[in-house]
């Protein structure tokens, strides 16, 4: 299994109630596909100003996961992440890619 990391931002409208669930579908994709998610959560504060709007807004909430998985998983949670209405942006990486 390798290590992986993914950062999305999600809506900044939504509220604390609404995000739990978010951050927990995406954990339950690396899951049922035999990964383990070691972290997940708000990355920082959270709640950060955007470089550039994105579907007009300025302000977006940072989620970042730490995960290990097979080979599979990082591209099922890109596919799903690219689909997800919540989702402003994502990106799914190997921290220890340059290690090989």
């Amino acid at each position: 299994m390798r290590h992986y990391e993914a950062m999305y931002i999600v809506d900044p409208e939504l509220t604390e109630e609404e995000l739990t669930p978010i951050i927990e579908r995406y954990q339950k994709v690396v899951t049922d596909m035999g990964g383990v998610v070691s972290e997940a959560g708000l990355w920082e504060q959270g709640r950060r100003p955007l470089a550039y709007p994105i579907a007009g807004r300025r302000e977006g909430i940072y989620i970042l996961m730490r995960f290990e998985a097979g080979k599979d998983v990082p591209a099922e949670l890109d596919r799903v992440l690219r689909i997800s209405d919540n989702v402003l942006r994502h990106i799914v990486v190997r921290p220890d890619a340059d290690e090989e």
